[in-house]
């Protein structure tokens, strides 16, 4: 049986191991659509497409096929004044074909009835599509009188217009909601948010969990050089743990013991070894090794040391037993897979 990582560090190097490791089911292509509006909000646009984005880059095969939608125009211009190319007409949309059609609003989109972007909407709520607002996108769907009885995200500056024009919608309180059919939030910083619980009600934890590890590294109030962001940021973890685990990122190159860990931290080999396995999902042992591949693979796609001194640095007392350590993990070489990394800048 081969050797790969069981902690939570899996997630941080899921897209660097060998493709038929990644024990994951075929699944379809979902397609998803975002209509720009004239101003649109380019903050919520891009974070709700590169939690896509990136979530094709930690699977095996492609998830997510994501289409641009224009006007008229070509180009649609965002409310930083950067323009996006359109992959099609808003006319020419086969909104049928579309699992996802997300309206992206934004603070100087004019709130007015679009005939065409609402026959657009009711055409592929028939089919079945999901239906999403960034910012106050909703309005759309709201004024296409496919909201009524669902919850609702929207900007605040729009919330007692929203109240007056559709009663019938359930505004939330909430950054983001997903409800049934409907998803949306209520502006920019939440786009990222709502959209990696769309990809984990598609795909599940652990790629969402693998997309946080890329995209989230910064929400915490310290950046690591190996974070764990489902640990890093969890309130609940027990100090002694938090101890262990900052012991251990400080003494990769000379590792210490279980034992001397145990002995710092103030509790039993035992306990240690308890809380490991509760919270990181490995022993110790385990979880200091990946820890110590993991920063090894940063040093090899990211600065030219020589697999030497990468080793010495990694906490490896010989080049051979690195070697074989990687190779067990990655399922190819270090020399290979820098020249493989390499290739893809």
């Amino acid at each position: 049986m081969r050797t790969s990582f069981e902690s939570v560090l899996k997630d941080k190097n899921r897209m660097h191991l060998d493709k038929v490791q990644r024990d994951e089911p075929v699944m379809a292509v979902h397609r998803v659509a975002f209509v720009l509006l004239d101003n649109f909000s380019m903050m919520a646009f891009t974070g709700a497409v590169d939690a896509l984005v990136t979530a094709n880059l930690m699977s095996a095969m492609p998830l997510y096929e994501v289409l641009v939608v224009g006007g008229t125009e070509d180009v649609v211009v965002s409310d930083l004044g950067i323009a996006i190319s359109a992959g099609c007409h808003l006319a020419d949309l086969k909104e049928k074909e579309q699992q996802l059609i997300v309206v992206c609003g934004g603070f100087r989109v004019q709130l007015q009835a679009n005939p065409l972007l609402r026959t657009k909407l009711r055409s592929a709520d028939v089919a079945g599509a999901v239906l999403g607002g960034l910012w106050n996108g909703a309005y759309f769907l709201a004024e296409a009188g496919l909201l009524d009885g669902y919850d609702c995200a929207f900007h605040p500056d729009g919330r007692a217009m929203m109240t007056e024009l559709f009663p019938k919608v359930r505004l939330s309180s909430h950054a983001f909601v997903l409800d049934r059919q409907r998803i949306g939030c209520a502006g920019a910083n939440s786009s990222l948010g709502m959209m990696l619980e769309v990809v984990k009600r598609d795909c599940g934890d652990s790629l969402v969990h693998a997309v946080e590890e890329v995209l989230s590294c910064d929400k915490m109030q310290e950046v690591m050089d190996v974070s764990v962001v489902a640990v890093d940021c969890d309130p609940t973890l027990p100090q002694h743990l938090k101890l262990a685990l900052e012991l251990m990122h400080n003494n990769i190159d000379e590792p210490l013991t279980v034992d001397e860990i145990a002995a710092c931290v103030n509790i039993s080999r035992r306990q240690i070894e308890r809380l490991f396995c509760r919270y990181v999902q490995a022993t110790p042992s385990r979880y200091y090794l990946e820890l110590r591949l993991t920063r090894a693979r940063q040093l090899l796609q990211q600065t030219n040391k020589s697999l030497t001194d990468i080793a010495v640095a990694s906490g490896f007392v010989s080049i051979s037993h690195f070697r074989r350590c990687f190779r067990e993990f990655f399922e190819i070489s270090p020399g290979r897979f820098r020249a493989t990394s390499h290739g893809r800048r």
